[in-house]
C-alpha cells in the first residue's frame, strides 16, 4: 500500500501540551509516522471525539488528512494498516480500525494523574484560559423597554447574555456587559401623555413597572380610537419631539420614569444572579446620533424621501430605512449606529454581540451593513445572537404575564417538592427553603432555555422543567448537592497526592476523562455561543457522575482508596459547580 510523499518534515508541536493534551499530541505523532508530509496541526485536525460514545477515547478521520495530503488509496486500507502495525505506549493503549477511522484508548490512570491534581489546583478556574487575554468583548444583553413589562423574551435575551458574559471571562476576556435599554421613542410620548390621564404618583412608586404598563395599555386603547385616536398620538409625537429638544419639564418625568423602572429591574436581576457594568439607553446618543448622521451625509448614504432620510440598502437585499423622520426626531437604528461607534471608541472591542431575538434579524444586518458602508472595518465583529420564541407565552393585550410572576410559580413548584414528607429529612437541613426553592425554580428556568440551539422555539413547560430527574436544572442541582453532601459526611481529606492508580474501574476512569474534557466544552460554547453545547456536556458528566456512585463507595473503605476516589468526585463536584456558574446558575450545597 503507497502511501503520500514523504519529502517534507512534519512540524512539531509549540510548547509542552496540557493535561489531556498530550494524548492527542501522542496520536498525533503516530499519525506522522505514516504521512510524514502533514504538518503537526494538521494530524491534530483529524484528531475528533468518538460519535458514539463508549466505542474509543478518540478517533482519527483518515479521509479528512486528504484535504491536507491526498492519500494514494482507500482511507479504509489506511485505517486498517495504522491500527495493525500500532504499539502499545504508556499514553495509547490500543488502536482499532473502524471503517475509515481509527480508534485509540488512551491510559486513563496517567490521565487521572494530571487531570485530578490539575483540577486540585485550579479550583474554580478549572477550565478557564487566558485566550482573551488583553482583549474585550462587549456584550449587549436583556434590553427591556421602560413601560413594558420584562416579558420571556427578555429573560431569554438576559440568560443567553449572561451566559455569554460568562464564558468569556472564563476565555480570559475583558467583558463588558451592557443593558440597553429601550428608554427613548415616541412610546415615552405616548406613555407621558397618558400618566396625566391615567398615572398615579403613589402607584409609580409602589410598583413603577406594572403601573406603566397599565397606564400604557390604557392611552393604546385610547391612540385606537376612531374619535379620539389620531389626537392623542399627535400629542404623543409632540411631546416626544420636546424630549429631543431638551425641554426640562418633558425630560424630568421621562427620567423619574426610567429612573424607578431601572431600581426594580436591579432587584430581578439580583434575583436572577445578573449583574451589568452599564445600564445604557437610547436616549444616551443624542450627539451620537446628530454626528452619525452628518456621517451618513458625508459618505452620501442618504436619501430624501418626503422629508424623511433614508439608506436605501436594496442593492444588499435589505431593503431601505429611515434613519431620520420628517419631524426630525430619530428611530432605532439611528440610536443603535451612534451606540455601536461609541462603544468601539471607548472599549476598543474584539467582538460586540447584541443579544436580541430573531425578529429583529432584518434590523440587525441592516445594521451591520450601514456601519460597513460608513467605512467601519470593525463591522464584522459585531455579531447579532439570535434567539427563538418560547411558545406558549403570548398574550392578548392588557394581560401581559410578567417575569416576576413566572419566578414566583417556578419557585412555589420548587417549594412544594421540597416540602413533600418523603424529603422532610432533607428539607429540615436547609437554612432557607424558599430562597433555596428560588434558586432552583431559576435553574430549572435555565436549563429549560439552554437545553436546545438557541435559535428553536421550544414550548414552555414548567411542570417538566422543575422535575428532580431528567434533562433540567434540579436534577443538575441534586447531582452537586449530593457531592457536596458526601465530602460533608465521609470526613475523608481532599489530597492531590492521592494515589490514583487505585482508581481502576470503568466508572471512575469514565467519569476523569469526562472531567478531562471540561476546558474543551467551555471553549466550544465560547466559539459557537451555544449554551446547549455546555449543558450536554454538564448531562453527561452528572451520568458519569450517577454511575460513579453506585460503584466507587468512599465510607468504610481503606484510607488510600477512599482518598483517591474522594479527590476524583471533588474533582467532579469543582467541574460541575464551575460549569453551572458559566450558565449563569448558582450551585447549591444542599436541597
Amino acid at each position: 500500500m503507497e502511501g503520500p510523499p514523504t519529502t517534507a518534515p512534519a512540524t512539531t508541536a509549540p510548547g509542552a501540551p496540557t493535561a489531556n493534551e498530550k494524548f492527542k499530541h501522542a496520536i498525533a505523532h503516530y499519525i506522522l509516522t505514516k504521512c510524514t508530509t502533514l504538518t503537526f496541526e494538521q494530524a491534530m485536525q483529524a484528531i475528533e471525539m468518538p460519535k458514539k460514545e463508549g466505542t474509543a477515547d478518540y478517533a482519527v478521520c483518515v479521509p479528512k488528512l486528504n484535504q491536507f495530503a491526498k492519500l494514494k488509496g482507500k482511507p479504509v486500507d489506511f485505517a486498517k494498516q495504522w491500527a495493525a502495525e500500532f504499539t502499545p505506549t504508556d499514553l495509547l493503549l490500543k488502536a482499532v480500525c473502524a471503517g475509515p477511522y481509527v480508534n485509540f484508548d488512551i491510559n486513563k490512570v496517567e490521565l487521572a494523574r494530571d487531570i485530578l491534581k490539575l483540577v486540585h489546583l485550579k479550583g474554580e478556574k478549572w477550565g478557564c484560559s487566558s485566550e482573551g487575554e488583553g482583549r474585550t468583548v462587549v456584550v449587549e444583553f436583556s434590553s427591556p423597554n421602560i413601560a413594558k413589562p420584562f416579558h420571556y423574551g427578555h429573560l431569554r435575551s438576559t440568560m443567553i447574555g449572561n451566559f455569554l458574559k460568562q464564558v468569556n471571562k472564563a476565555m480570559g476576556y475583558n467583558v463588558i456587559a451592557i443593558n440597553y435599554l429601550g428608554d427613548w421613542g415616541k412610546q415615552y410620548g405616548l406613555l407621558a401623555v397618558g400618566f396625566t390621564k391615567y398615572g398615579s404618583e403613589e402607584e409609580l412608586k409602589e410598583n413603577p413597572i406594572r403601573h406603566l404598563y397599565d397606564v400604557y395599555v390604557k392611552i393604546n386603547k385610547d391612540g385606537k380610537d376612531e374619535t379620539t385616536g389620531a389626537a392623542v398620538h399627535d400629542e404623543a409625537r409632540a411631546y416626544f419631539k420636546r424630549m429631543e429638544q431638551g425641554d426640562q419639564e418633558a425630560l424630568a418625568l421621562w427620567k423619574k420614569f426610567r429612573d424607578l423602572s431601572i431600581d426594580e429591574y436591579k432587584l430581578l436581576y439580583k434575583r436572577l444572579n445578573v449583574d451589568f457594568d452599564i445600564y445604557s439607553g437610547e436616549s444616551m446618543f443624542g450627539e451620537g446620533m446628530i454626528a452619525s448622521v452628518k456621517h451618513l451625509e458625508e459618505k452620501g448614504l442618504l436619501t430624501e424621501d418626503a422629508g424623511a432620510y433614508i439608506i436605501d440598502l436594496k442593492a444588499h437585499k435589505l431593503n431601505s430605512t429611515i434613519v431620520k423622520k420628517s419631524d426630525g426626531t430619530t428611530l432605532y437604528i439611528t440610536r443603535d449606529i451612534a451606540a455601536a461607534t461609541e462603544r468601539q471608541k471607548e472599549y476598543n472591542f474584539e467582538k460586540m454581540y447584541y443579544v436580541v431575538g430573531a425578529q429583529q434579524d432584518l434590523h440587525f444586518k441592516q445594521l451591520f451593513k450601514i456601519l460597513e458602508l460608513m467605512g467601519h472595518d470593525w463591522a464584522k465583529t459585531c455579531e447579532h445572537v439570535n434567539f427563538g420564541m418560547v411558545l406558549g407565552m403570548s398574550t392578548r393585550s392588557g394581560t401581559a404575564v410578567f417575569l416576576s410572576d413566572i419566578l414566583e410559580a417556578a419557585q412555589e413548584a420548587m417549594l412544594n417538592k421540597m416540602q413533600d414528607p418523603k424529603n422532610a429529612e432533607k428539607l429540615a437541613q436547609v437554612e432557607d427553603p424558599k430562597k433555596t426553592a428560588d434558586i432552583l425554580g431559576i435553574s430549572a428556568l435555565v436549563v429549560q432555555d439552554f437545553n436546545a440551539r438557541r435559535i428553536k422555539d421550544y414550548a414552555f413547560d414548567l411542570e417538566k422543567s422543575t422535575a428532580p430527574e431528567g434533562d433540567t436544572g434540579p436534577y443538575m442541582q441534586y447531582a452537586h448537592a449530593r457531592l457536596c453532601s458526601m465530602e460533608r459526611k465521609t470526613g475523608c481529606r481532599i489530597t492531590p497526592d492521592a494515589d490514583v492508580s487505585l482508581l481502576v474501574e470503568k466508572e471512575a476512569l469514565d467519569l476523569v476523562f469526562k472531567i478531562s474534557a471540561f476546558p474543551q466544552a467551555v471553549a466550544l460554547a465560547a466559539k459557537t455561543a451555544e449554551p446547549c453545547s455546555l449543558v450536554v456536556y454538564l448531562m453527561d458528566l452528572c451520568h458519569a457522575i450517577s454511575s460513579a456512585h453506585r460503584v466507587l463507595w468512599v465510607k468504610d473503605r481503606e484510607q488510600n482508596l477512599a482518598e483517591a476516589r474522594m479527590l476524583l468526585y471533588w474533582a467532579a463536584r469543582v467541574t460541575l459547580g464551575n460549569g453551572l456558574r458559566i450558565l449563569g446558575i448558582l450551585p447549591l450545597d444542599r436541597m
